[in-house]
């Protein structure tokens, strides 16, 4: 495969598609719950760039099940993959795929979800920083402060508190000044609308409808919750993170605060050039950009890259429009009249 000499171009011409093309390169990707709206961007930006660098996609769906995930990824091996991209339905119950796919020599990328382990490369937004635009962004529409429910994630995913450790940076001083109080919070199994919409029903129902804000960990819950509110004719703000369409629609009619928006087609790009120049032999450490992190529960040293997010407002929304990421007539369905983007 002469890997290394296609390493060595890589490191002298730098990070383009045709400096590591390789013909009849593999890649396989473990989706761990590919319903969700987000994943498709990101499957074609990794299907994008994979052709442009000659190799081939191959791809499975772990449906939310940590097991199924396991199994996928032994038949990804074995249809030949050179390298695999991991979206991680749980942390921990992971390993085993990291252990055969070491013992085969594959690279794996971690893809959006910490994988705590060293063998793999982790390539993320600042979900920490996710979090705390979330809250600040929320906070920033309730001033008063007041009862605050807090929608999280699936417990099994690290980037649920991370999340959450970023929402707290900008709480936790409010919370000391009497201004807020943390009403309810509750994990939400597979990140699943129904779920965050049954949490934030059972938060209103504890504190007979006192909600002043509501902080979700992505724009599926922050929707569920949405719906929860509504039906006791509730309209607080309500902060969410992904960039969903249904979601920056939200925003243009005011129902929804902010959307962290994290450029599903720059992560998509990044990972599947990630994953072609470590099959062909390109050090982790050696990957652009790339950094050493240890921010994990485990204090695990890793090779890492964090891009950057940008909240979407009613202010900001023609951001989402002019990139392509959502048309006008879809953003702006039902808009505000306020919204400047929709004029």
């Amino acid at each position: 495969m002469n890997k290394h000499i296609l390493a060595a171009v890589i490191a002298t011409v730098g990070f383009s598609s045709a400096a590591y093309a390789q013909d009849g390169l593999t890649v396989g990707v473990s989706w761990s719950n590919f319903q969700e709206e987000r994943w498709k961007t990101d499957e074609a930006a990794i299907k994008e760039a994979l052709e442009a660098a000659g190799a081939t996609y191959i791809s499975s769906d772990a449906q939310a099940s940590a097991a199924k995930q396991l199994t996928d990824i032994e038949a990804l091996i074995a249809q030949g993959a050179d390298a695999l991209i991991i979206l991680a339905m749980d942390k921990d119950a992971i390993t085993p795929a990291l252990d055969q796919a070491a013992a085969e020599g594959i690279p794996v990328v971690g893809y959006d979800r910490l994988i705590e382990d060293d063998r793999a490369f982790y390539l993320t937004f600042d979900n920490k920083g996710v979090g705390t635009i979330i809250a600040q962004t929320v906070m920033d529409a309730d001033p008063d402060g007041g009862n605050i429910a807090i929608i999280k994630g699936d417990p099994g995913d690290p980037n649920a508190q991370f999340l959450l450790d970023g929402m707290m940076e900008v709480l936790q001083p409010m919370i000391d000044a009497g201004d807020v109080k943390i009403a309810g919070e509750a994990f939400s199994d597979g990140w699943k609308p129904e779920n965050g919409q049954k949490n934030m029903e059972q938060i209103l129902t504890s504190n007979n409808n006192e909600i002043d804000a509501v902080l979700a960990e992505n724009d599926g819950l922050a929707g569920g919750a949405i719906a929860a509110l509504s039906a006791q004719g509730l309209d607080v703000p309500v902060g969410g993170q992904d960039g969903d369409l249904a979601a920056l629609n939200r925003v243009a009619r005011g129902t929804q605060t902010v959307s962290v928006w994290k450029n599903s087609r720059d992560l998509g790009k990044r990972a599947a050039e990630i994953a072609v120049a470590l099959a062909d032999g390109t050090a982790m450490d050696a990957i652009p950009e790339a950094q050493k992190w240890a921010g994990g529960e485990k204090g695990v040293e890793m090779d890492a890259i964090f891009l950057q997010p940008t909240p979407i407002t009613v202010d900001n929304l023609n951001l989402v429009i002019d990139a392509g990421h959502i048309s006008k007539e879809q953003a702006c369905e039902g808009a505000m009249d306020s919204v400047a983007a929709c004029k």
